[in-house]
């Protein structure tokens, strides 16, 4: 099953150096997500051959402008387009009260059901159950209410052991049911034991995306564990006062945050203007979390 993340935009504040303000799909089992939506998005997803009506659940972690100053634009292009399917909607409360301004003033009335939840920036809360995803918010730390998400994936079905299967003829509705852990009983009573015609289900993943914010204690609890971290680096830590005064990480900071809730992966963004190249950073990571990878835009990563 696909788990993936697409970088659409990684860089903070202003697009520059060819690198765009922050926005990612995540590719779910073929069902699309967006996290975030700076300006340039919906060119970004053209560019990269991703259809906008494909995408049902958007997730704006808050409302500074090279998060979210996309999104009604994107929003009206799918209007344009002819969307028809509901679109949900997650973010701070004041997003509507943005949107609903612009669309009043521009005389816009959506052809699709635009259903927004508001996200609470004071705790941790489950915000979207689908049948094998859920996904929570938790509170990030940052100059205006900040929250970062978490995909977390169901429990996997077991793999059949083919050669087994197919000497027993088992019909293919009991297929299904082996996956899940489910005896195959023939009519006369012989029972075929689905752990010794199955190899065991593969560990479940998930992602995490720490927008900006402060490294802080608490958040540690919500990505503990998670296979794939994203977690803001604006700065060089020879930038720490910096980063302190306006409520960013360093690359140093977000690789001990990597370490300290056991990731598997680290992934850098939301670079600062100020650095055209960006290995220094990646350097810095890696000397505390050799793990660790920079995003770029265009590039899928594997949960």
């Amino acid at each position: 099953m696909r788990f993936e993340v697409l970088i659409l935009g990684n860089s903070s504040a202003t697009p520059i150096y060819g690198r765009h303000p922050t926005s990612q799909v995540i590719n779910f089992n073929e069902q699309l997500f967006l996290i975030d939506c700076g300006e340039g998005t919906q060119m970004q997803l053209f560019r990269y051959g991703i259809r906008s009506n494909r995408i049902n659940h958007i997730f704006i972690s808050h409302l500074h402008g090279d998060h979210y100053l996309g999104l009604a634009g994107l929003l009206s292009s799918m209007h344009l387009h002819g969307r028809q399917s509901d679109l949900h909607l997650y973010g701070p409360q004041a997003l509507m009260e943005i949107l609903d301004l612009q669309f009043r003033y521009s005389d816009t009335v959506l052809k699709y059901n635009l259903i927004f939840h508001p996200t609470n920036p004071d705790t941790e809360e489950v915000i979207l159950e689908l049948p094998h995803l859920k996904v929570a918010s938790f509170p990030l730390y940052h100059r205006v209410p900040c929250t970062g998400f978490r995909f977390n994936e169901g429990k996997r079905l077991a793999t059949l052991r083919i050669e087994e299967v197919e000497c027993l003829n088992i019909p293919l509705p009991y297929l299904k049911l082996l996956k899940k852990g489910i005896d195959y009983v023939t009519d006369d009573g012989t029972r075929y034991r689905a752990e010794e015609l199955t190899y065991p289900a593969p560990k479940s993943r998930s992602y995490a995306y720490c927008s900006d914010t402060r490294a802080f204690s608490d958040y540690i609890s919500s990505i503990q564990k998670v296979d794939l971290l994203y977690h803001e680096s604006t700065f060089l830590h020879e930038m720490v006062e910096r980063a302190t005064e306006t409520l960013h990480s360093t690359a140093l900071e977000a690789a001990q945050v990597a370490e300290q809730v056991g990731a598997k992966k680290l992934l850098l963004g939301h670079y600062s203007a100020r650095y055209k190249e960006l290995e220094p950073l990646l350097n810095e990571a890696k000397l505390t979390f050799p793990e660790s990878e920079l995003s770029i835009e265009g590039n899928w990563y594997s949960v």
